[in-house]
């Protein structure tokens, strides 16, 4: 029997399971931890009450957010199962987990999420603009192979420029010297 998963969509899912989380208000005995269902998907980190929840307590989308193991949240034997999710200008998140090292799993899948993510972003201008040029070169060139097989005038390429009829275009290369006949 398969276990109700709380995220609808669950292919998404890239971990999950039960971390304690420290409580934003510090309580009259100090800050209060609290057992939480914690999914971590390509997008969100989701925590719910337990893992039959529907609704999740909160959540907050994951990307710019960096993860660290961080010993100084807890005092007591559970220190080195504790790390951290900062983000500048957002709220930070503390985590228990059962164990040090499901502390660092969780730290790893995160980071591997965020170097996925950063992956992707959209290259800068320049390189489209690059790209664009280059294309504009490909094309130019299969004008050239076909259009001006027969005539033997050479111009320099300027893409910019209208086409004058019974002119051939050629790309002169710098260092190359037109045919002249």
């Amino acid at each position: 029997e398969e276990t109700p998963r709380p995220v609808q969509d669950s292919g998404n899912i890239l971990k999950q399971g039960y971390l304690e989380k420290r409580s934003r208000e510090p309580s009259f005995f100090g800050s209060e931890w609290h057992k939480r269902w914690c999914v971590l998907t390509r997008r969100n980190f989701l925590y719910y009450a337990n893992e039959k929840s529907k609704q999740p307590k909160g959540s907050f989308p994951i990307e710019r957010y960096q993860a660290h193991l961080d010993p100084q949240l807890r005092k007591d034997s559970r220190k080195k199962c504790s790390f951290q999710l900062l983000c500048p200008g957002k709220r930070s998140y503390e985590f228990t987990a059962p164990s040090p090292a499901e502390a660092q799993d969780w730290v790893e899948q995160i980071q591997f999420l965020l170097r996925d993510l950063s992956s992707l972003t959209i290259p800068c201008d320049e390189d489209e603009d690059e790209e664009e040029e280059e294309e504009e070169e490909e094309l130019s060139k299969d004008q050239d192979s076909s259009d001006s097989m027969n005539n033997s005038q050479n111009s320099t390429l300027n893409p910019e420029e209208p086409e004058l009829e019974g002119d051939d275009i050629y790309e002169v290369l710098p260092g190359e010297l037109p045919n002249s006949q």
